[in-house]
């Protein structure tokens, strides 16, 4: 055994045993790094000063759009279903009560290519691995303290929907059943919510027949659920069905609407979620429309000219993105010439309506992997939480970041 793998599993064994993170090897493949790479303080300011000032950004657009028509909505690529819910709002300063923004550090400054505002993941490794890593390393951890973001903003939401009138006694975390990372991602958000609750497989909610309300399956009896935190996309929500081909996603998000049901993340952070909304943010920059001088800079300074129309065909190497797409799904990158520069294979969400972005080339980074070395591009990753920047984190890939991305820990000296 060489001397990188006895490292990082004399690393990742402790962590291991805690049950917290157990995904450090995915799909019999290095997921997490043996490797703590040094940052400043400086870099990770202006990573958090970026995400501040955008995330204040999307939050006065979005809470506008909710109010949006029917053509507007649909232009964003919103399902029709989901319309009543995404225009619920809440008494919140906030649009989303955990959300991350992914950022390539570009020889332009630091830009800003797309935001999971719906159903963020890497969020154990932001908050917790990250710190395990750093003492492990004899490092100060950027992130250090700051899962009392988590606690705060999951209270503001529960409090906000309870001023809304709606109720808050029973709550319950889901996600798809077996997959340990979203399930590992719901618990962890659930200890530190502050706000109590279960952890409950997705594949055990259903529609009560009697009061048509969202229930649980506890020991044989269904039970009353008036809070949920679904790390399931909002847009999965919206076309989900039952064997029997009931949409119960559809009823859920209407249960919302209703104000039946309270779901983490609020209707707010769906909206936001749609690339069609970088399209849209570019579009009235463009035009010198909507937004203030200050907001104008911002959009200048971090975001990247996006289009629902290819604009950079001949002109500029460029991405093209499905608007609800996750984890580069069905993202291929072109040159200037149209050439396919790299395609995801995976062929889901191929269907979706695109988005059209000037290519920002990531950073190259060579690091040490359980089967040699690595040369891979760095992503960026900063949470935005209850209105507020947050933990970063790391991940290293290929031209598209994808599913198995390699996770890369990071520390001050």
């Amino acid at each position: 055994m060489n001397k990188y793998i006895q490292t990082r599993e004399q690393m990742y064994q402790p962590i291991r045993k805690q049950g917290i993170f157990t995904w450090d090897l995915t799909q019999g493949q290095e997921y997490a790094l043996g490797h703590c790479e040094t940052v400043t303080e400086s870099f990770v300011d202006e990573i958090r000063e970026a995400t501040q000032r955008i995330g204040d950004l999307y939050g006065r657009l979005t809470h506008f759009l909710q109010q949006g028509s029917d053509p507007l909505l649909s232009e964003l690529g919103i399902p029709r279903a989901a319309f009543p819910f995404c225009r619920t709002t809440l008494p919140l300063s906030f649009i989303t009560t955990i959300g991350r923004f992914d950022f390539a550090c570009t020889p332009q400054g630091v830009k800003m290519m797309e935001f999971n505002s719906d159903t963020p993941t890497s969020v154990v490794e932001a908050y917790y691995v990250n710190e395990q890593v750093c003492r492990f390393f004899g490092m100060e951890n950027p992130n250090h303290g700051m899962e009392a973001h988590i606690t705060r903003a999951f209270r503001q939401t529960v409090a906000a929907y309870q001023e809304s009138g709606y109720g808050v006694d029973t709550k319950v975390f889901t996600s798809i059943g077996g997959h340990a990372e979203d399930e590992g991602t719901a618990k962890f958000l659930m200890r530190h919510s502050g706000i109590g609750g279960r952890y409950i497989p997705l594949s055990q909610v259903g529609i009560s027949l009697d009061n048509h309300q969202l229930c649980y399956l506890d020991e044989g009896n269904w039970s009353s659920i008036d809070v949920l935190y679904r790390l399931h996309a909002g847009e999965f929500f919206a076309n989900d069905q039952t064997e029997q081909g009931y949409p119960i996603g559809a009823h859920t998000l209407q249960l919302v609407a209703e104000k039946r049901l309270a779901m983490i993340n609020p209707p707010s952070a769906f909206v936001a979620q749609t690339k069609a909304l970088q399209a849209l943010i570019w579009s009235l920059h463009e035009q010198n429309q909507f937004f203030t001088a200050e907001e104008h800079e911002v959009i200048e300074t971090y975001f990247l000219p996006t289009y629902l129309d290819n604009e950079f065909r001949g002109e500029k190497p460029y991405v093209k993105k499905p608007i609800l797409g996750r984890e580069g799904g069905a993202v291929t990158l072109y040159s200037a010439e149209d050439e396919i520069i790299a395609k995801d294979g995976e062929g889901e969400y191929q269907d979706q309506m695109m988005i059209y972005q000037e290519l920002a080339e990531l950073p190259t980074m060579d690091v040490e992997t359980m089967k040699g070395s690595y040369r891979g591009k760095l992503l960026w990753g900063c949470f935005y939480v209850g209105g507020q920047a947050s933990a970063l984190v790391t991940r290293l890939d290929q031209e598209i970041t994808g599913n198995l991305a390699y996770y890369l820990p990071f520390g001050y000296k």
